[in-house]
């Protein structure tokens, strides 16, 4: 059998493949909230994921964003987002991922992201780097605030909960060279890894938005922590910085 790495990149760039060619087609939408969204083409991908990880490990654990929460008592577990980025997917915006992730005991040992629209394919292992499309990657040298490009994301209940990000978010852009908000908060984080954003802040995820964007960008030299400068986890309060 082939290895984790290169079986998830497999079923990645499947589900990418399939996301990419619906992109354009009329979506069937689905509310969790308000303003989150869900389509079809989220429920298929989970399922293309999912259904092939169970076949080809059948003892280990999964938890996947739409449907998929499995517990049998596996020291591994696979975290899914299999379609990062649904509002703007859902409207035709050409911004989105596939993100998946191997957590081994309480530790992230795989992370996949796949930009189906540019075909980059971001992976890191444990202690092996991180890596674009087989080339080794490594996150910006910049320092200075001012010359930061960063990136952010608001949370679904923006209406709703004061703690919105917006008090962050007007600090921070008279701080920082430029601030975007592109919508995929997994796809921000392996742009930190890759260098082209120099940071990322976001309240508010879920380990299907972080668990593989955090161990690429850490195994691309970058730093990790919750809002108090803590050590992150994936459960962590508040927000990732």
């Amino acid at each position: 059998m082939k290895n984790f790495k290169d079986l998830a990149i497999e079923i990645a760039t499947e589900a990418g493949t399939f996301l990419r060619s619906r992109l354009n087609s009329t979506h069937k939408i689905d509310y969790k909230g308000e303003i989150n969204l869900v389509t079809e083409a989220d429920k298929i991908s989970e399922e293309m994921i999912t259904s092939k990880i169970s076949h080809l490990f059948p003892d280990h654990d999964i938890l996947a964003e739409e449907f998929t929460h499995t517990n049998r008592g596996s020291d591994f577990r696979w975290i899914i987002d299999p379609l990062d980025g649904t509002t703007n997917y859902a409207h035709g915006y050409p911004v989105f991922c596939v993100s998946i992730a191997l957590q081994k005991l309480n530790e992230i040992i795989l992370g996949i992201i796949y930009n189906p629209m540019l075909k980059e394919m971001f992976v890191a292992e444990k202690e092996k780097g991180a890596f674009l499309n087989g080339r080794e990657i490594h996150v910006s040298k910049t320092i200075r605030m001012a010359e930061g490009f960063i990136a952010t994301g608001f949370p679904y209940d923006i209406w709703e909960d004061s703690q919105n990000n917006l008090n962050y978010f007007n600090e921070m852009i008279m701080k920082a060279r430029a601030i975007r908000r592109a919508g995929s908060a997994a796809l921000d984080l392996a742009y930190v890894a890759g260098g082209r954003f120099d940071g990322f802040w976001e309240l508010k995820l879920k380990p299907w938005d972080t668990a593989a964007g955090w161990l690429i960008v850490e195994e691309a030299g970058g730093v990790v922590t919750d809002f108090s400068g803590k050590d992150y986890f994936l459960e962590s309060p508040g927000g990732l910085y």
